[in-house]
């Protein structure tokens, strides 16, 4: 019990001591494509249908610590289609990280509007490209629970009385609130064969302070965070799909690289409306210096399911056991009625 403890001082003296050097991070998904909005917000509206609605779950580091827990909704719909092909889109995406002892908690809301422009007109080929503009605007809240910590000068005379440390009192709040704003941008293209999608994205241009320490003119903040992602979609043959991605971010200190391919295979033909057939999927991917992940599930109706798995590779392998994140996602598209249904072309590799 008294090594628990000690063990638990040390963690808390280590970051009580590195906060005022410590940059905030943002969340990331292993099903990316499933929280399009988090990603860029020029993703606003891309996809084939009248409405787009997703969830994700994600549990990780369950056998290091408490286990870090992410939720994530979102739902965005076009709102104005012109026949040439560009839309006006908007959608509402919501997400809640709670992580370590300290339930550590970031609630964000965000809404986002895209405006997509018609490069080249759908033709009877059923190709388009198009540029997408999409701007994100929200409002997050940062809490933490300090009874749940332990500190250094709660020790007196030798015995643990909690609730007794000055952190308490003068250096750590209970919570902060704060203003967000992202903007990005995206080229597409859609063919029988072959479609891609570019995206570049800066979220937190407006940099807040997200700092929980009641201090003025505190250095930590929210830095921005960039975003690079390319993906495409290239039907091999006609129920054989390749659907390869990369995604990267930068910020601050931190960078992330994700790479991998998804394998779809459609098992049922659904004649005019092919983006809603019965399919399976299974995707491998690689996070560089953190983990190799695996994705699968099944598409239908307008459905998509899919679980994955993260096997830690990265230097926390040996107190981890290669246990790293659990997730399982959902997303439904609303199809156009049949009269409508080739009403819209809209590039979306993944998406």
């Amino acid at each position: 019990m008294r090594r628990n403890i000690i063990t638990r001082l040390s963690l808390a003296a280590a970051i009580i001591l590195t906060a005022p050097v410590t940059y905030a991070q943002d969340i990331h998904f292993t099903e990316f494509d499933m929280a399009p909005m988090v990603v860029n917000p020029a993703f606003t509206g891309m996809f084939n249908g009248m409405v787009r609605a997703s969830a994700i779950y994600r549990n990780q580091w369950a056998s290091v610590t408490v286990p870090y827990v992410t939720y994530t909704a979102g739902v965005d719909m076009p709102l104005l289609v012109e026949n040439n092909g560009d839309y006006l889109a908007a959608g509402l995406q919501l997400y809640k990280d709670q992580a370590g002892d300290g339930n550590l908690s970031n609630f964000t809301g965000l809404v986002s509007v895209a405006y997509s422009k018609a490069l080249q007109r759908p033709d009877a080929y059923s190709k388009s490209t198009s540029l997408t503009v999409g701007l994100q605007g929200g409002y997050a809240q940062k809490s933490i629970d300090l009874s749940k910590l332990y500190f250094g000068d709660e020790w007196l005379n030798g015995t643990f009385v909690p609730g007794t440390s000055q952190e308490y009192h003068l250096g750590i709040g209970n919570s902060v609130n704060y203003y967000l704003v992202n903007a990005g941008l995206s080229l597409s293209h859609a063919g029988n064969k072959f479609s891609y999608t570019l995206g570049v994205a800066a979220n937190n241009l407006n940099q807040p302070n997200d700092d929980i320490e009641k201090k003025q003119n505190s250095e930590t903040g929210l830095d921005m965070r960039f975003t690079g992602m390319a993906g495409a979609n290239w039907n091999v043959s006609e129920r054989l799909s390749l659907r390869p991605a990369v995604l990267y971010q930068n910020q601050a200190t931190a960078s992330e690289l994700i790479a991998g391919n998804e394998f779809l295979y459609q098992v049922g033909r659904s004649p005019g409306y092919e983006d809603f057939s019965t399919a399976v999927f299974l995707g491998g991917w690689y996070r560089s210096g953190d983990a190799t992940m695996i994705t699968a599930g099944v598409e239908f109706k307008g459905f998509r399911i899919g679980v994955s798995y993260d096997y830690n590779i990265s230097t926390l392998n040996t107190a981890s056991n290669g246990n790293g994140g659990f997730e399982i996602g959902i997303k439904y598209i609303a199809p156009y009625p049949g009269k409508f249904a080739g009403k819209r072309t809209i590039p979306c590799s993944r998406f």
